[in-house]
Order: structure tokens, then sequence, then C-alpha cells
């Protein structure tokens, strides 16, 4: 049993914040700051974000490996972890390359992503621990405060650089320095809730694996978590070549995470009272909703964007805040150790973006869409918006059948 106490609980979710802000932000901003800084070329970068995910394919589970040997010295390790992250973040933003372009891209996000996968594994490893000690169900009493610490964190690393471009000539360097202080914060506030808990030696990846809700669990997280990747990866470029609405890509994506992130703990309350499946379901159909009417609008369609910002990120509260703690209350079950586990379950939700990166970025450019021009045909921007919108449309439907044909009652 954990001896750490529930009033601690703020930990996470600062913690959570910190992960969130190194992991979909920079997909989102990443890529567009290499094009229009140093004039990479959008397939270029969509390789390297594929080929970074096919390294997850073997350091994923060997992190949660890792992070079983280290149980009983998780604080040294989530400190040094958090040290290459925050350095390789200054790096990638705060420091013109020092090699090519490319290949500093490459390398940097190299010490994000490993960093990340680490950290985010021991940091849901030891949520299953820490649920023990919480009242009810522990599970989603803490995904409510992890989650929506790590939407605000989102909110924040989204909104960031835009805001930031209004009064200093380098966003993207403070961003990465402020980015530099929270890992700081973060380590700090966690230092005493690392540990191993006298739990039962690990039973592998093969035990997981050969669990068939768990499989399950990991099918649906892939298909759920591919309509946000989808999205994630186009967002700039359709508010600013689509919708014609330069400037409002920071205020749409803030309004984005910020609905899910205050959307998030209602989503956990509802869960509770009528069931995961069920609210689960619910958010999914309102998904579909919010992404089928991006495929409407035009250039000016801003306020309406606004809207279905509000309604798809309400709903993705829901995707990050459920889905997680009912694969977190399966391990308790079969791996109470978790970390393995949740290694499967870092390379599931990272391989989306990547796979996302590596098929939509060079499909655009391939049909002439230009995000430095002033105009893109018709043909690109009609891809555009099939790719934005239709597709995780399809993707919904494929993780709603998934989800309704699934037992989630030996979680």
């Amino acid at each position: 049993m954990n001896n750490a106490r529930p009033h601690r609980l703020p930990a996470y979710a600062v913690f959570a914040a910190l992960l969130s802000a190194a992991g979909l932000p920079i997909y989102i901003h990443a890529p567009k700051f290499y094009v229009d800084e140093y004039g990479v070329s959008l397939a270029a970068l969509g390789a390297v974000l594929f080929g970074l995910r096919l390294l997850d394919v073997v350091q994923d589970p060997l992190f949660g490996r890792l992070s079983e040997v280290l149980r009983g010295r998780r604080g040294l390790a989530v400190l040094i972890g958090c040290t290459v992250m925050a350095l390789s973040m200054l790096g990638l933003f705060a420091v013109p390359p020092l090699l090519p372009p490319l290949i500093w891209f490459a390398l940097m996000l190299t010490g994000v992503f490993s960093a990340f996968s680490f950290l985010t594994i021991n940091f849901y490893a030891q949520g299953v621990v820490k649920a023990h000690d919480l009242p009810g169900d522990g599970h989603l009493g803490l995904a409510r405060w992890r989650e929506t610490g790590a939407l605000l964190g989102v909110c924040v690393a989204a909104i960031a650089p835009v805001m930031l471009g209004g009064f200093m000539g380098a966003p993207f360097a403070g961003f990465a320095v402020g980015f530099a202080v929270l890992a700081l914060a973060a380590v700090v506030m966690m230092w005493n809730e690392w540990g191993d808990a006298g739990l039962p030696p690990s039973i592998g990846l093969k035990a997981v694996l050969g669990d068939a809700l768990a499989r399950r669990l990991l099918l649906i997280a892939f298909v759920n978590a591919a309509p946000v990747a989808v999205s994630s990866t186009l967002f700039l470029f359709f508010v600013e070549s689509r919708l014609q609405a330069p400037g409002f890509e920071g205020p749409l994506l803030l309004l984005f995470f910020l609905s899910a992130a205050l959307a998030a703990p209602v989503w956990g309350r509802l869960a509770e009272t009528f069931g995961v499946k069920p609210v689960l379901l619910s958010a999914m159909v309102l998904a579909i909703a919010g992404f089928g009417g991006a495929m409407l609008l035009g250039p000016g369609d801003w306020l309406a964007f606004a809207v279905i910002c509000t309604l798809s990120g309400a709903t993705l509260g829901a995707d990050l805040t459920l889905l997680p703690a009912v694969f977190a209350s399966r391990m308790a079950r079969i791996s109470p150790s978790a970390a393995e586990g949740f290694g499967l379950w870092s390379f599931v939700s990272k391989f989306t973006l990547a796979f996302a990166a590596v098929t939509l970025l060079p499909a655009l450019q391939n049909a002439g869409f230009d995000s430095a021009a002033a105009t893109n045909p018709p043909e690109a921007l009609a891809l555009l918006t099939l790719l934005y919108a239709a597709v995780p449309c399809g993707l919904k439907v494929v993780a709603i059948a998934l989800l309704a044909t699934t037992n989630l009652k030996e979680t």
C-alpha cells in the first residue's frame, strides 16, 4: 500500500500537465515551426515523426521493463527523465540548429519523446498504486485530477507560443523555458509519491498481451485516438488555409483544449453514476457530430468552427479520462505493477500521431498544398477538409463498434 495521501492529488495534476505539454502540442507546433523557420519539407518531417514512432515499437516496451527494474528508485529515474526532456525541448525551440535542421529536429524530438515515454509509463503505473489509497472508485477519482491537469497543460502549451508571440521576438524559446520551469515544479511536487509500494513482481508483457480484455482495450485506444491524431496534425493548416483565419489558431486551440479540461471531471462523475461504457459511447457519438460539421465549413467560418471546437474538445475530455481509467483498472487486476502494460499503452497512443503525420502530410504535399502560400489549389483544400473532418468520423464509427461489443464488467 502506498504511503502517499489523497491530499497529494494536485501533484498528479501538475505532473500530468507537464507530460501533456510535451505530447500533443509538439505535434501541433513543431512541424509548422520547422517548415516556417527552416524550410524543411512536410514530407520529410512526416517521415521523421513516423521513424520516431518505429523506434517506440522497440523502446516503449523496454521502458516498461526498465521501470519495473527501477521501481525502488523511481524518484531518481524520473528526475533524470525530466532533465532530458527539458533540455531536449530547449534544443528543439530555443537553440538554433547546430546540425542540418532536419537532423537536429530528429535528435531533439528523440530526446523529448523518449523521456516522455519513460515518464508516462512510470506516472500511470504509479497511478495504479495510488488508486488503492483513494475512496470509492479510485481509478476514476485519480483520472479526474490527472486528466484535468493534463488537459490544462495542453491548453497552456497549445496557446503559449501564439500568445508569447505578441510581446517577444522568440515565442517558442519562451515556451521552452517555461516548460523547463514546469518540469522542475513537477519533479518537486511528485518527489515523495514514487515507490514500489511492496507490489508483487511484474508478470511481463506476454501475460498482459495474453489477456483478451487488455488487448481489446489497447485496440480501442488505438482506433479511438486516431481521430484526434488526424485533427491535431492538420489543425493549424485547416484554420489558416481552409478557413482563411490566420491569427485565430491560438484562441481556437485554447477553446478546444479548455473545453476538454472543463468537461473531463464531468465525464468522470457521469461514468461513476451511469457506468463507463454508455457514457463513453455517448461522447463518441457527439465527437462524430463535431468532426462531421467541419466538412461544411469554408473561408470565414471561424465562428461556426469555434462551436465545433467546443463540442469536439468536450468529447476529448471523455476519451482521455475514461479509457485510461478502464485500462488502469484492468491492470490492477492482472498486473498490479502496471509499468509494462502502460508501456504498451504509451506506444499505442503515440503511434496514432506518427501514423497521421507520415500519411497525411505527404498526401497534402502531393496534392499541391503549401502552408506558406497565400492560396492553394481547390483540390488540395478539398483533400485537407476530407482528411481533417471525414476521416476522423469514419475512425470514430469503428471505435464505437469495438467498444459496443466489448464487455467492460471484468475491469
